[in-house]
């Protein structure tokens, strides 16, 4: 009996060091680059999430970097990934979307296609080319300069109002729930304040389940947010159907556009269009909420800064015939040093993981080999950070942008993504911003009461929240 149980535990061990070896030593038909991958299935995703308390790059990404250079792998909740905090690499690579790399996240667009191959490939480029027309028609730029910036102006008016009232405001939470609730109101006409549903808590709640370890299992963070993902679906999916139940549409929205759409767009499916609205609102907001939640956080932390960017909005009310009139597009653009600071603040943010992206075949760069497959995470928060780059990185300095010419910026600042795929909201993003700031500083005094401190898990949170109180300027 113990002969045999010995021989039943060295198979056992012959046969997990075999799938070990195998796991860390991943099939390539060329050279991997270095790294580890850590435990089967599990990965190194552990190492990963844990907080980092700073803005400069999370230290899981630091440390590997410097054991084994700017090109490496990895594995994150049993996913082959090749990490790049190399500029040049990263450069290529977003250009070679459609040719080298797709989308990462198109992996739950193309179960939606029963297409192989080419087709299926014709059919996800269609997609993407769609999604950017009907973004733009709603809210790109001529839509912002036509009728967005009054109402975005009044919607933060009010939303401000409403803040002053309070005792405190936890920013992070509040800021998440005003651009959610405007942008949802732009899409699929959202009345936040009369619906019985409160869509804009389950899409936070999705994003603070984003980076916590992948088990989805009742009690953990990841089963709570599947089950937001899925609550936030089918609220989505009501929608749809009260819609498209309607004898006649009138939102025009960009819902009704897409149902409309329908008859001379094929690929367009129910399911198509639910998950292209879900996607579109979570982008959307995710942006908004962390970029203003750190501009206010390191406005509160700089004075000097502050004390310009009144000034500027000051100077905009003085060049008015009335102080009271709406924001125009022109004094939008006017706001030199304010883009600065929103620059400044994307820079130092880099608020999500990385670009992702997964390689449609074998990529060679630098005596490497990707396998087709794997997903490509491009940090630009490592190039934004690059002291070679930007002198001292972490400094919050809007005053660095007056010198930076256009070559330099598009090579090395990418906060809304790059290559033919940079997001179409990001003017939108940026003309958020910067009208939340105007009427801030000319029509409120805020102070930063208690919390602000980074966390970066890797996503950018705020370990204690940060708490703000506003209060209106008197005449």
């Amino acid at each position: 009996m113990w002969t045999i149980g010995l021989c039943i535990v060295a198979v056992l061990v012959i046969y997990l060091s075999y799938r070990l070896h195998k796991w860390s030593n991943p099939k390539c038909n060329g050279v991997l680059p270095p790294g580890s991958m850590g435990l089967p299935l599990i990965g190194e995703t552990l190492q990963l999430i844990v907080p980092s308390y700073s803005l400069d790059l999370h230290p899981f990404i630091k440390k590997k970097a410097q054991k084994y250079g700017p090109i490496f792998r990895t594995s994150v909740a049993g996913s082959s990934i090749v990490v790049s905090i190399d500029p040049e690499f990263n450069y290529y690579i977003v250009k070679q979307e459609g040719r080298l790399v797709e989308l990462w996240y198109l992996d739950s667009f193309s179960k939606l296609f029963e297409l192989e191959g080419e087709n299926k490939a014709t059919a996800i480029g269609a997609v993407h080319k769609y999604l950017r027309s009907i973004t733009l028609n709603h809210c790109g730029a001529d839509q912002l300069k036509e009728k967005l910036l009054p109402q975005i102006e009044g919607f933060v008016n009010k939303t401000l109002q409403t803040w002053s009232s309070h005792p405190l405001v936890e920013m992070r939470h509040a800021i998440s729930e005003m651009a959610f609730d405007f942008t949802a109101k732009l899409f699929i006409s959202y009345d936040a304040e009369n619906s019985p549903m409160k869509m804009s808590e389950k899409f936070t709640n999705i994003l603070g389940g984003l980076m916590s370890f992948p088990l989805n299992i009742p009690g953990t963070t990841f089963h709570k947010c599947l089950k937001d993902h899925n609550e936030a679906l089918s609220m989505l999916g009501k929608i749809f159907k009260e819609r498209i139940n309607s004898p006649k549409r009138h939102y025009e929205d960009l819902l009704d556009q897409a149902i409309n759409d329908m008859d001379k767009e094929k690929f367009l499916s129910e399911d198509l269009i639910i998950n292209v609205v879900y996607g579109l609102l979570f982008a959307s907001f995710e942006s908004i909420s962390v970029a203003l939640s750190l501009t206010l956080n390191l406005l509160a932390e700089h004075p000097a800064v502050l004390q310009e960017l009144t000034d500027e909005h000051e100077a905009i009310l003085k060049n008015r015939e009335s102080p009271n009139s709406i924001l125009t597009w022109d004094e939008y653009k006017s706001m030199t040093f304010t883009h600065q600071v929103i620059n400044e603040a994307l820079r130092l943010g880099s608020f999500g993981p990385g670009l992702l992206r997964k390689a449609l075949k074998d990529i060679e760069f630098k005596g490497y080999t990707i396998p087709a497959g794997w997903t490509i995470m491009l940090l630009n928060s490592a190039i934004q950070l690059n002291p070679n780059k930007y002198k001292d990185p972490l400094a919050f300095n809007p005053w660095r942008w007056k010198d930076l010419d256009s070559l330099f910026v598009s090579k090395n600042f990418m906060p809304f993504g790059g290559g033919i795929r940079q997001c179409v909201g990001a003017e939108y993003s940026k003309t958020f911003l910067a009208t939340f700031l105007h009427v801030l500083v000319t029509k409120y005094r805020w102070t930063k009461v208690k919390g602000g401190t980074i966390a970066r898990k890797p996503m950018l949170e705020f370990s204690d929240g940060l708490h703000i109180k506003f209060s209106v300027i008197s005449n």
